[in-house]
């Protein structure tokens, strides 16, 4: 945690260096555009191996990672981030959240755990949120239906897609996968 009067009145650090991570190359394009207009000084990567390099090299002030990268792992970059350097903020982003790989996060020195897809200024807030607030719940939270649904996704994907392996790990019929996988995501 950093000391309180190294904090501008932006709320960023005298040290505004952030590494973004994702490998959505349009998404990472506008997020550092964004991010560079609030006054940080941006440096991006689009894999863990790269990520990993350039904290290496000179570990930013912030991070924000993807949790899934072509290459393996977003947790594997924030724990180099750390490992280099003990006072970065470091924020995961991931549009397959759930409550293990949050806490993963936390444990590995993440300050913030953020489902995609999340917008500059929800990045923004967690990044210069100091240690005391609390983040305010979301004003639009996802149904159950919608809950379920990510969670059928999630483990589909884990699966490598495969309907049957899929069915087998979420105790269902494979017909029934098939017809909610066949449907639009609930609201």
């Amino acid at each position: 945690m950093m000391a309180e009067e190294t904090i501008t009145d932006t709320g960023i650090g005298q040290d505004a260096s952030l590494l973004l991570v994702d490998d959505d190359k349009p998404f990472l394009t506008r997020l550092a555009r964004a991010m560079e207009a609030r006054g940080f000084s941006v440096d991006t990567a689009e894999s863990v191996e790269e990520a990993v390099a350039k904290a290496k090299a000179g570990a930013p002030a912030y991070a924000v990672v993807d949790m899934r990268l072509g290459d393996g792992n977003g947790l594997d970059v924030v724990a180099a981030i750390r490992e280099s350097r003990a006072d970065a903020r470091a924020v995961i982003l991931t549009g397959y959240g759930n409550i293990a790989t949050a806490v993963t996060a936390v444990k590995l020195g993440a300050i913030d755990y953020l489902s995609k897809p999340a917008d500059a200024d929800d990045i923004y807030a967690a990044l210069t949120r100091s240690g005391g607030e609390r983040a305010a719940p979301p004003e639009n939270p996802m149904s159950a239906d919608r809950v379920r649904w990510e969670h059928i996704q999630r483990v589909y994907e884990m699966c490598d897609r495969n309907v049957s392996e899929t069915a087998r790990r979420l105790n269902m019929h494979r017909r029934t996968l098939q017809r909610i996988l066949a449907k639009r995501a609930p609201r």
